[in-house]
């Protein structure tokens, strides 16, 4: 078992934050989905007062550049090299944030930082840390759709960078058998184009046809697009990595209107 010098029982109180031994502090920040007005009003605070902002490239360019503020951007796939630098930062008394798009406790950074601290000098424990949550894509796509994940639901990352499929495939036939809604985090990129067609085949082998399924692409930018079709007139190129993918369950409804896009929702109650 990891973490073997941690305490079976824990006296605390308040919010968590680190014990604040060091001048420096590290924010791990979620920028939402994409529109500004859904950061929140923590996170822009946090950036105001920022000293260093490290990220992927694609999500640091979104933090308006001001004096006194360095940026670093680095590739998708050094997350604990990002951590790392991030809390070495803050050791040397820096005031950090580490960017995430939508939250960063989903399928983002805020894992590889405490994976970081976990392993690295005890005086990182020691550290002022704390994440302040954003709004992830999951829950703006289904805003936009109406309220698909009202009932019980289960969230699925299908990219097999740091997973193997067959842990997929498990946890897609659970679900299925379990009846959940799903969202689905990267379903298609251009290096694994093939992922999301092998998922879509598994859903359709166990779910009625007629089951919905919404692709919500860009969602909160100029680019966004929402489309709901039945599962069996679902294809991979509806999605690619700026898409949530949301499964319906079996209660899950659609309302339809003559003048506007049409409404999905699952009840909370079970009929």
């Amino acid at each position: 078992m990891r973490g073997q010098n941690y305490p079976l029982f824990f006296d605390y109180c308040g919010p968590w934050s680190g014990t604040a031994a060091m001048s420096g502090t590290l924010k791990i920040i979620g920028l939402g989905p994409g529109s500004a007005g859904l950061i929140t009003p923590d996170v822009k605070d946090a950036l105001e007062t920022a000293t260093d902002a490290i990220g992927y490239f694609p999500y640091v360019a979104r933090v308006i550049e001001r004096s006194g503020l360095t940026i670093h951007g680095s590739d998708n796939r050094v997350e604990l090299q990002r951590a790392k630098q991030a809390l070495e930062l803050a050791g040397e008394g820096r005031h950090v944030v580490v960017v995430s798009s939508g939250d960063p406790g989903v399928f983002a950074m805020a894992s590889a930082v405490f994976e970081a601290v976990e392993n690295g000098p005890l005086s990182w424990r020691e550290l002022d840390i704390s994440v302040l949550p954003g709004i992830t894509a999951m829950l703006a796509a289904a805003a936009r759709l109406g309220a698909p994940l009202g009932h019980d639901f289960c969230v699925i990352n299908l990219s097999d960078n740091l997973k193997p499929w067959s842990i997929i495939e498990t946890r897609l036939r659970l679900a299925m058998e379990a009846d959940f809604a799903m969202a689905f985090y990267n379903p298609r990129s251009k290096a694994r184009p093939e992922g999301f067609e092998k998922a879509l085949d598994l859903l359709k082998s166990a779910c009625e046809k007629e089951r919905l399924i919404m692709f919500a692409r860009a969602v909160s930018t100029p680019e966004e697009s929402l489309l709901t079709v039945a599962l069996s007139d679902a294809t991979p190129d509806m999605a690619d990595m700026r898409t949530m993918v949301l499964l319906g369950s079996r209660q899950t409804r659609l309302i339809s209107r003559e003048n506007a896009a049409p409404i999905v929702y699952t009840p909370r109650s079970m009929r």
